[in-house]
């Protein structure tokens, strides 16, 4: 049995495990950490990163892979930066992974394309940079990972008027309502979740065996 909880109880029970029990990046390390276990990086890849902490994680995944001696460019659609995002912004620089302004064509040629852009905050309609880059990734011909959740996604529907189109999406700590929706089954072709250690202040729903989306992996993956 896996809960499922709602993008406001995410936001309040990650609040909630930093200011009690965990730093925030330590979380996002954890994070990284268990996107890291959940595939196994063939070739070359490229990190499209936005401006929040979802492209935090971006980073923090490059400089992971880089410390186990992968291939991987980090691509970003914004100058702007949280502050756990720029932290592991330098780490991933000082380690040598390479960051560019994205740019149309700029992922012809990667064997993975990991979406870091927008996370599970997002409402509307992608637009601008953001708009651009969900495109280029959905026409790139590379294995694409979502980390958290598809950008352009509503978390709590898994309504979209323009997403990515996953291979793999990697959500961080719960299941988001919207993901199991048969809406979000439309942009992904498996969905597994990482225990982060956040403490969930509120139970909510839950998913089972026998009420299991196929796209849905029953299995957690550990980050620690």
């Amino acid at each position: 049995m896996i809960p499922t909880v709602s993008v406001k109880n995410m936001r309040l029970s990650d609040a909630h495990t930093i200011d009690n029990f965990v730093p925030s990046l330590e979380l996002m390390y954890r994070a990284a950490m268990g996107v890291f276990k959940a595939y196994h990086w063939p070739g070359s890849t490229a990190i499209v990163v936005g401006s929040g902490n979802n492209g935090g994680d971006g980073f923090a995944l490059a400089w992971i892979l880089k410390q186990k001696g992968f291939d991987c460019t980090v691509f970003t659609v914004s100058q702007k930066m949280s502050p756990d995002s720029a932290y592991y912004a330098e780490k991933a620089s000082e380690s040598g992974v390479p960051a560019r302004p994205f740019e149309a064509g700029i992922l012809h040629g990667f064997d993975t394309v990991v979406d870091c852009l927008l996370g599970t905050g997002f409402s509307g309609t992608a637009r601008g940079n953001y708009r651009d880059a969900i495109e280029e990734i959905n026409t790139s011909g590379a294995f694409v990972i979502s980390v958290d959740i598809n950008s352009g996604m509503n978390g709590d529907t898994g309504d979209a008027e323009l997403a990515i189109r996953s291979d793999l999406t990697v959500t961080i700590g719960y299941v988001k309502t919207g993901l199991v929706t048969e809406n979000a089954g439309k942009y992904m072709k498996r969905l597994v979740c990482v225990d982060i250690g956040i403490v969930l202040i509120q139970e909510e729903g839950h998913i089972t065996v026998e009420t299991c989306p196929p796209w849905l992996d029953l299995n957690i993956i550990s980050s620690q």
